[in-house]
């Protein structure tokens, strides 16, 4: 049989926040991965390869080829597709967009991690950065925590998050951009950040108790979002130790500057979803989740994406 053939536009349609996300918590049920990375070429054509295979799951492997000069072209900077392979017999089962599976993976990991650590009566959202990724947070965040009121959008350029702003209308809290960060991180009882800082954007003596915080856009040794005050005041938990805690900046830093020590990291995405519950442990308690991303959270959204395209497939067949 030929493996399916699965495009952004042709499948998304049939997936839902509340199904990736228990997609991933399902998966973190599972024995942790075994997984690699492989970077080819040169800052101007790079082909980055990330592979996982898990237990029960089977294997994945996510092919991008990464053109910054595209951009200037009116092109995509990124291409790929992630290959899913049959736990049984080897075949490739599916070749998936790899635009889906990223942004799905993304966001439904930080909604996780927010499900096991903020505060079940939050209300109001606050998101830092308005790029690609912001525009996804607001809708998954909507979906997943019904509670959300308010949703606010900060940009270093105002521009940007009101123009963001107006394509959200449609979502059921109330969306709005904000100017003042500092006062608007003390307002929130979430604050998700997705930028590309080098250098904290958001620092602890802006947080009020009770927050939680989720920080998505450092990827580097280099790249960070929070402050050392804010690290070492939070109960922190990462996504997966072996891709973040020696990785990137927003933990490494701290830990070189010995504000933190590593035991301070109390655990992962699989510590989070084995305590089947809340993990905070009080009201007043700053939580802090830093999603890293990694290929064996490709596989387990690879493995949604297909799941869910057939089923809705039988259920208009059905219809």
């Amino acid at each position: 049989m030929l493996p399916a053939v699965l495009t952004y536009e042709a499948s998304v349609h049939a997936l839902s926040w509340p199904g990736a996300i228990d997609a991933l918590r399902r998966g973190h049920r599972l024995p942790r991965p075994e997984q690699g990375d492989l970077l080819l070429g040169s800052g101007d054509a790079r082909l980055l390869n990330r592979a996982a295979r898990i237990e029960g799951l089977g294997f994945a492997i996510k092919g991008d080829s990464i053109f910054p000069g595209n951009a200037a072209k009116g092109l995509p900077t990124v291409h790929g597709a992630v290959l899913l392979y049959d736990p049984d017999c080897g075949a490739v089962r599916a070749v998936i967009d790899s635009q889906l599976v990223t942004q799905v993976k993304t966001v439904a990991d930080s909604l996780l991690g927010a499900q096991c650590l903020a505060r079940p009566d939050s209300r109001h959202l606050l998101i830092v950065g308005a790029g690609a990724v912001a525009a996804t947070l607001a809708r998954g965040y909507d979906a997943a925590f019904p509670g959300i009121e308010r949703i606010s959008i900060w940009s270093r350029r105002p521009e940007q998050a009101q123009a963001l702003v107006a394509t959200l209308g449609d979502l059921r809290a109330e969306v709005a951009a904000v100017g003042n960060l500092p006062e608007a991180v003390g307002q929130a009882d979430i604050v998700s950040a997705a930028t590309m800082a080098r250098q904290p954007v958001l620092l602890g003596e802006w947080v009020r108790p009770g927050t939680h915080v989720d920080l998505i856009g450092a990827f580097t040794p280099e790249m960070r979002e929070a402050d050392d005050a804010l690290i070492a005041s939070a109960l922190v938990y990462v996504d997966f130790v072996d891709t973040v805690v020696d990785r990137i900046g927003e933990i490494m830093q701290p830990i070189l500057s010995s504000a933190i020590s590593r035991g301070h990291v109390r655990g992962d995405l699989y510590d989070l979803v084995a305590a089947d519950g809340s993990s905070r442990r009080s009201d007043d308690q700053v939580t802090l989740f830093k999603n890293g991303g990694g290929a064996h959270l490709d596989l387990m959204i690879a493995s949604y994406v297909v799941e869910a395209v057939e089923a809705s497939r039988i259920c208009s067949t059905d219809g």
